[in-house]
């Protein structure tokens, strides 16, 4: 078990990850990385809804500072095109109609996945608009990227969400060992995203972490870019923070096997203590993982589950935990260290890149449950993050 150490994705190293200086060299870093001219950016998730959609914000107002114009294919009825320094927002293209349907089909989850990014992407790619270059993320993009090239694109690039999807494969797999609760979508999407990279002149990526992957794969480093994440700046360590008297534990997302829902719920039910909490700020998406955490939360009153807004958890938290098997960035723990809550990650979390001193979070081998309630136990004596 060992703090992490210069690992930060610039080299404006913030010392806690709200530093206004760091926000900004991550804006200019951003800005020099994208594509010059008018550039459309596709994404099925709606601007800076989720963690994909605030991906794809980050991607939008990067074009927008170095004045770009910018198209957005997305696939709800507010995809719009953005011209450079106007602010205007015009409508482009509707594409919710085959996606939403493909959710509702009585299909298995991975199934359902490949059916609405297909529909996703055939959808966009007949609708491809006048532009010079396209930015459109991994798994939905297929189409896409080739109907670009016979457009006459000056370049396709992809934005890698998640780490290799060999790896991302490997990584689910192995949480569902454990955790044999849902199914996974990785395999059906797999064939998919490797046709991807072979289209792609460019990957985006947003973390060493998602960068080795690549590497381990053999791919050159002058394939890829680096386009570092922030998070929304209404997370700020100059919020206001109160305690509520109890060890608060946070973890916000979706409530997922791959995610280490199941793993931080065993290891916090190992731990006795009457002022702990543990708070799951999220919904889980699958039949085996609601029982799971229900039956969790009915067993241990110490545990609650449920939406929210995770700003209003992150004010009276004592600790932010995200034992993901696999995350590209993860915004969430994110969140939490902009928010001066200190984390507790895995090492498959791409956002591990902001820790950089103890007293900002740990980073614990992934899966390993004696490890993380011995960090969750130090955190709760005061013996971490001095």
């Amino acid at each position: 078990m060992t703090a992490a150490t210069d690992v930060s994705v610039s080299d404006e190293r913030p010392q806690q990850a709200c530093l206004a200086r760091w926000r900004a060299a991550t804006s200019e870093q951003q800005t020099e990385v994208m594509p010059r001219g008018a550039v459309a950016v596709s994404c099925s998730a709606s601007p800076g809804k989720g963690g994909l959609g605030r991906h794809l914000q980050e991607i939008l107002t990067a074009l927008e500072r170095g004045g770009q114009q910018s198209f957005c294919i997305s696939g709800v009825s507010d995809a719009h095109a953005r011209p450079a320094g106007q602010g205007a927002r015009r409508p482009l293209v509707e594409l919710s109609r085959m996606a939403a349907a493909a959710s509702r089909l009585p299909l298995s989850q991975g199934l359902r996945a490949l059916v609405h990014a297909a529909s996703f992407d055939r959808e966009a790619a007949g609708r491809v608009p006048g532009a010079e270059h396209l930015v459109a993320f991994n798994g939905q993009a297929l189409e896409q990227l080739r109907a670009a090239r016979r457009a006459g694109y000056l370049s396709v690039a992809l934005v890698s969400a998640n780490s290799h999807m060999r790896r991302v494969v490997r990584q689910h797999e192995r949480a569902r060992q454990r955790y044999p609760l849902e199914g996974s979508w990785t395999r059906w999407l797999l064939r998919r995203n490797l046709s991807e990279y072979r289209e792609a002149d460019l990957i985006y990526v947003a973390s060493r972490y998602i960068r080795e992957s690549f590497l381990e794969e053999g791919f050159s480093d002058e394939l890829m870019a680096d386009f570092p994440l922030t998070p929304h700046p209404r997370f700020d360590c100059a919020s206001t923070r109160a305690s509520s008297g109890e060890f608060e534990i946070v973890y916000s997302g979706s409530l997922a096997v791959h995610k280490g829902v199941p793993l931080l719920i065993d290891a916090f039910r190992r731990l006795p203590h009457a002022d702990m909490r543990l708070k799951l700020v999220g919904g889980w998406g699958t039949r085996g993982m609601r029982r799971f955490v229900e039956g969790a939360v009915a067993a241990d009153p110490r545990i609650t589950a449920g939406p929210g807004d995770p700003l209003e958890h992150l004010r009276t938290a004592s600790l932010c935990v995200h034992p993901a098997y696999e995350d590209g960035f993860a915004y969430a723990p994110a969140e939490a260290l902009a928010s001066g809550v200190p984390v507790i990650v895995s090492e498959d979390t791409g956002m591990k890149d902001l820790i950089d001193s103890a007293a900002a979070g740990l980073v614990l081998p992934t899966g390993d449950m004696d490890q993380l309630v011995e960090a969750i136990e130090a955190a709760y004596r005061g013996e971490l993050f001095g």
